[in-house]
């Protein structure tokens, strides 16, 4: 028994290591994922290695290929406007729930956080990144429907993925302003103005979403 959890915590620390780098834009869409450079970087045998990568491959995030092994997954354009039309969807609805119900403490999650991303702003570009993804995980954690929260996580993640292939550069504070109105409105359970808020905010986040030319960048999995 005491193997088995060994094993799956291994597993584990491959997996949330890769997930991370690939949020983080540390991975790009298109790199190669060979099993066993990630299994000397992790210290763990190519089957933990199998293991973690059909995690992120049901995510969305990796993608196997028989005799070709794993990659960080590239979406289309056609995928990627899909994408970010259901979060758009599931995400008003986590705000419109979210906005009759906030409490002082759910306020002060989301203020907490906030102060973590204004802290990466300057000097911190991969925490920043992955920092305003979890913001708006944590919004459909308080929204209270652990199906929903689901959806967004997911979302959330193949989002990275699509703005590393396709989109201009992460503006940080950009983020950081749009989140605080966010706040705000929710602090006043303004429901019309959070749903606003949260449609503009996404629809910018969408806006910098743009064709362009990307090379596979060849990098060291042990490095990062």
């Amino acid at each position: 028994m005491d193997g088995a959890k060994a094993g799956g915590t291994r597993a584990d620390s491959v997996y949330a290591g890769l997930r991370r780098a690939i949020i983080e834009q540390a991975l790009a869409p298109g790199d190669k994922l060979p099993e066993d450079a990630i299994g000397r970087s992790f210290g763990v045998s190519r089957t933990l290695v199998r293991g973690a990568l059909a995690r992120l491959e049901a995510e969305g995030l990796v993608r196997l290929q028989a005799n070709r092994g794993a990659e960080v997954a590239s979406p289309t354009l056609e995928e990627a406007a899909d994408i970010f039309e259901i979060r758009r969807c599931l995400e008003l609805e986590a705000v419109g729930r979210l906005a009759g119900r906030a409490t002082e403490a759910d306020i002060a999650r989301l203020e907490a956080h906030l102060e973590e991303e204004e802290a990466a702003v300057d000097g911190d570009a991969a925490r920043s990144i992955r920092l305003t993804g979890e913001f708006h995980i944590l919004l459909a954690a308080l929204a209270g429907s652990t199906v929903l929260l689901g959806y967004v996580s997911g979302l959330v993640s193949r989002c990275s993925l699509i703005l590393a292939l396709y989109g201009r550069p992460h503006s940080a504070e950009c983020g950081v302003r749009e989140h605080r109105a966010l706040i705000e409105a929710l602090r006043r359970h303004d429901r019309p103005a959070a749903l606003a808020l949260m449609a503009s905010h996404l629809d910018d986040v969408a806006g910098r979403a743009r064709s362009m030319e990307t090379g596979i960048r060849q990098r060291s999995i042990g490095a990062i």
